[in-house]
């Protein structure tokens, strides 16, 4: 798995558990709705770190708290 992979994954889980929908998402981060689309639908294969960060504040946690997951444990090298 690839960092981009597990990082969608990772939004997926996190909303999931925390029971919000991706419009809920995009107005606790202020983001756009049609950013968070792109990163979940493979439009945007590099989100960017600010965006992560926003992401994560949505969540109320740190970027070290999103990427705290197993997930990110045996990521495939990127070329």
């Amino acid at each position: 798995m690839q960092v981009y992979d597990a990082t969608v994954m990772r939004i997926r889980e996190l909303l999931k558990q925390n029971r919000l929908t991706l419009y809920a998402l995009a107005y606790r981060t202020g983001m756009p709705m049609s950013t968070l689309k792109c990163i979940l639908n493979g439009r945007s294969r590099n989100p960017g770190i600010v965006n992560i960060q926003k992401i994560a504040e949505g969540f109320d946690m740190s970027i070290r708290e999103f990427y705290n997951s197993e997930l990110f444990d045996n990521l495939d090298q990127e070329d």
